[in-house]
């Protein structure tokens, strides 16, 4: 492939459980975490490409993922998105964990000394906890300096939805220091809520499908609520697909605004007119129409061309290559979603060209 290539959505992972403890203060070394297998859905075959296991865990090594990334897909930058240990129930010790992932991605991942090869092709996220808003804005203000740490990360699975206010003072630092905040669906959570809004699924397929519903929950709350005219800086990336229900979805939230905007007076605009300088997708290989034929009309729907970045979702097992990605879209759409689109987001326009 000639052209640039980001990718969005890479998540490393530890080498063994016991890796993470090494980041811990010596106050919670001792302590019960979630295992990196632990997760309540498994999706049939596993959750990680089978050809990824070997003597390490499946995307716990910079220099197998570079070279998968960077050598086979002709991937140009990465940004690295590592999960934690989820909504453990002592928030205190989850914040903890996520301090230990980032000073993880940083010392294995991101600094030039551990992988000299890749180590200016990856980029990182700011692993923060949202049930700890305080603890949440203390890691931004520790970490935002870092110039490869490029977006702050929180998990999709939440008590509430992110346009209530308790959560405002973590987007408010996120903003100030130009970082988007991206959302993606968490594993190995110690205690998860309910993927879809009458409860749990009983298969893998029932979660995988209903979950990215919850992008829009947090979304919407995001425009009505006015977050996103309160902090016009605020950009929110929905990392984990989800993004082929938004036309039919921001349709409806546009018509309930318009017959109802005495309710929400700070909603200066149709809600889906906040969606060009505030949100962005990452792409998934669900989603999109079957029929590539279709790929070019679909995307201009709510204006998705400018909305989607390439996410390869390595090393999942449906982790898809930029080509299976854009198919079927025009020259326009493809610069767009395989590089513009996250390069505008992460400033990488220089290093790009």
């Amino acid at each position: 492939m000639n052209e640039p290539v980001i990718d969005a959505n890479v998540q490393p992972h530890f080498r063994y459980n016991a890796e993470i403890r090494r980041y811990l203060p010596a106050a919670h070394r001792l302590r019960a975490i979630p295992d990196v297998e632990q997760q309540w859905y498994q999706a049939p075959g596993g959750d990680y490409r089978q050809d990824l296991y070997g003597p390490a865990y499946p995307g716990s090594d910079p220099e197998t993922v570079g070279g998968h990334l960077f050598d086979e897909l002709g991937i140009s930058f990465a940004i690295l998105n590592p999960l934690t240990r989820g909504n453990i129930a002592d928030y205190l010790l989850n914040s903890r964990i996520c301090a230990a992932v980032n000073d993880w991605l940083l010392d294995r991942w991101l600094e030039p000394d551990t992988t000299d090869r890749y180590a200016d092709r990856f980029l990182g996220t700011i692993r923060v906890n949202p049930e700890d808003p305080r603890g949440a804005v203390a890691e931004i203000e520790r970490l935002a300096g870092h110039p490869k740490l490029v977006q702050v990360g929180v998990p999709m699975q939440s008590r509430e939805p992110y346009g209530k206010p308790m959560f405002e003072p973590i987007w408010e630092a996120a903003a100030a220091h130009g970082l988007p905040v991206a959302v993606h669906i968490n594993g190995g959570n110690g205690v998860d809520h309910p993927p879809t809004f009458a409860g749990h699924a009983h298969t893998y397929p029932g979660y995988a499908a209903f979950m990215p519903l919850n992008y829009f929950v947090h979304l919407a709350t995001l425009i009505i609520e006015g977050v996103f005219g309160r902090l016009p800086d605020l950009k929110f990336v929905f990392a984990d697909g989800g993004y082929d229900i938004l036309t039919p979805l921001m349709w409806r939230l546009d018509t309930f605004w318009l017959s109802m905007r005495d309710q929400t007076p700070w909603v200066d605009r149709y809600p889906s007119e906040y969606l060009p300088g505030h949100v962005r997708f990452c792409s998934s290989a669900f989603d999109g129409p079957v029929d590539a034929a279709s790929a070019q009309r679909w995307m201009e729907f709510s204006g998705k061309t400018a909305l989607v970045m390439y996410g390869s979702s390595y090393p999942h097992w449906s982790t898809s290559s930029p080509e299976a990605m854009a198919q079927g879209l025009d020259a326009d759409q493809r610069a767009q979603v395989l590089w513009r689109n996250a390069s505008e987001l992460y400033g990488l326009e220089e290093r790009v060209g």
